[in-house]
């Protein structure tokens, strides 16, 4: 029989563990499939809310945020390309020269979880590509139009969307949220509302406590 988890993965598509978190999760659900199915919703956090529309570069970003040196930052970019390698998601630190806002991102994907969950996952992974992989800008709309349609969404009703301020509450709303519950960093990977696993943990993590949580809720 298999036991079906609800996981809330709250992240931004500006953040490199969150799709390092993401990928790997999607690897150990794959691992234990034939146990255990999961019900995934994505939902919203920004790690520089107050960022103007035309970003900033990262390197000054990062330095100036976390007290980084030049090579220290060189040294983490590195980690996290082969962590992505290893999983299957390219970081192009080349093309990834700015950091922006990513509010509008998060409304299309609130849009989109309100069409399937499968049209959220898409919409999602297609974003955290185009940034990480293509270095596109996550904040330009004809941008956030593009990649909406690639995953089949419809271009006329995302622009609308942009244009308007359409889903603006609800993703305050979800943002302030899960800051009560004491989300502060991302990812954070929050299985049957009851289990919280942070950070951009290995598959083997993730398909670990899968099973513990299915076994749990069958007993």
């Amino acid at each position: 029989m298999t036991t079906t988890l609800k996981i809330d993965f709250v992240s931004d598509v500006s953040c490199p563990w969150c799709a390092i978190g993401l990928q790997s999760l999607q690897k150990a659900a794959a691992q234990v499939s034939d146990e255990v199915a999961v019900s995934l919703h994505f939902h919203p956090f920004e790690l520089n809310p107050q960022m103007g529309a035309e970003g900033q570069d990262i390197a000054e970003h990062l330095i100036g945020k976390y007290g980084m040196s030049n090579e220290q930052l060189k040294q983490s970019q590195e980690s996290i390309r082969q962590r992505g390698a290893a999983l299957g998601f390219t970081f192009d630190m080349g093309q990834r020269s700015r950091i922006y806002n990513t509010f509008d991102a998060h409304r299309l994907l609130h849009w989109a979880g309100e069409l399937g969950d499968d049209k959220q996952l898409a919409l999602k992974q297609a974003l955290l590509a185009a940034y990480f992989s293509h270095g596109q800008n996550p904040s330009d709309h004809p941008t956030l139009v593009a990649v909406a349609q690639s995953v089949g969404l419809d271009a006329d009703e995302a622009h609308a969307i942009l244009a308007s301020d359409r889903y603006a509450a609800e993703v305050r709303e979800q943002e302030y949220f899960y800051q009560q519950q004491g989300i502060s960093s991302v990812p954070a990977v929050i299985i049957n509302d009851q289990y919280l696993i942070s950070g951009g943990q290995p598959p083997e993590v993730f398909a670990n406590a899968l099973r513990q949580i299915a076994g749990q809720a069958e007993s």
